[in-house]
């Protein structure tokens, strides 16, 4: 339990998103949306002059941040840096893998279920053997 990972309680954690325009603004408007004194926002919108270096430098960011809590990204975008997102093994903060108004949702690209089938192949396998 000593090795657990701790949000940090101080304020409140964030969630951090990366997506496109329509996903972000309907976030921002249900009221996760933060804007630092430093001016960093918790955000970044991709559009089609969004390079994928501004893709990789945000998740590197958001994923070091100690206020933030939650990623969410676009799937389509986290296709873009599948390379990142698969090699990320930190359970705070948790990424999670969303659709988009415009990328349907792919269960077969997503990080986080390839592992929870992993693990539990896995597991049964071991249960087998038992």
């Amino acid at each position: 339990m000593a090795n657990r990972a701790q949000i940090p309680t101080n304020n409140s954690a964030l969630i951090a998103m990366i997506a496109d325009e329509d996903t972000v603004t309907g976030f921002l408007l249900a009221g996760v949306g933060n804007v630092d004194l430093r001016r960093k926002t918790n955000y970044l919108i991709v559009d089609s002059k969004t390079t994928v270096k501004q893709i990789e430098d945000a998740f590197k960011e958001f994923t070091t941040r100690d206020d933030v809590a939650i990623v969410l990204i676009s799937q389509y975008v986290a296709n873009m840096i599948r390379f990142l997102v698969d090699s990320y093994n930190k359970p705070v903060p948790a990424i999670l893998e969303i659709p988009s108004k415009d990328h349907p949702y792919d269960p077969a690209h997503d990080s986080v279920l390839s592992r929870v089938k992993y693990l539990f192949s896995t597991e049964s396998v071991a249960g087998d053997r038992r």
